[in-house]
């Protein structure tokens, strides 16, 4: 029995981390599927259940982390040399800070979801989407306003940085919606994996 959890674990450790490496090609949503299929069915399903765009979650994530699961913002330095603490606590694909992690865990009920796997990182970008409509009166499509206040918080002060960002995502959002359109019978053709 206990060979059989060893074999279960490293079969479950090379899932993960097969699951979890950066896309060879992060400019071209259709090529991120196909090589990460199960996102697509992920993203899918938080579209579906919060009615964000599939092209946003992912346009939110390559700008966040570079689709990097254990991305993190960079150290602080003490004295210029010594590594002290982080800017922020944002960790893996959505790069969601702790405090609105733990929101989005009381509100939706998860106890067991984790910042570092695309599924439920992309389920809050979805929930996320879902509270700045609902907050904010920002439409699910509007990629530029959505990533604003995804960047800045429900507030109405802006970053000053904050206004070239979301071009740049808003920008990344509808180039992966035009390839996603040239795609999206292949992928939805693709009904073998069920979630």
């Amino acid at each position: 029995m206990n060979q059989l959890k060893k074999y279960f674990s490293i079969f479950l450790f090379f899932i993960l981390i097969g699951c979890s490496s950066v896309p060879r090609n992060t400019v071209n949503a259709c090529a991120i599927f196909d090589e990460k299929y199960l996102w697509y069915k992920f993203a899918k399903s938080a579209e579906k259940k919060w009615g964000a765009p599939v092209e946003l979650q992912m346009a939110i994530i390559n700008h966040e982390s570079g689709y990097d699961w254990l991305a993190r913002p960079e150290r602080t330095k003490l004295f210029k040399v010594i590594p002290w603490k982080r800017k922020s606590s944002s960790l893996g694909y959505s790069q969601a800070v702790e405090d609105t992690w733990e929101t989005y865990k009381r509100s939706t009920g998860k106890k067991y979801v984790t910042r570092v796997l695309f599924k439920d990182s992309s389920d809050f970008i979805g929930w996320y989407v879902d509270q700045t409509y609902k907050k904010m009166k920002v439409p699910k499509n509007n990629y530029y306003r959505q990533y604003l206040y995804y960047y800045n918080g429900w507030t109405k002060k802006k970053r000053p940085e904050s206004y070239s960002l979301a071009k740049t995502v808003s920008k990344t959002a509808k180039k992966y919606r035009s390839q996603i359109k040239r795609c999206q019978s292949k992928l939805n053709r693709n009904k073998y994996i069920i979630f």
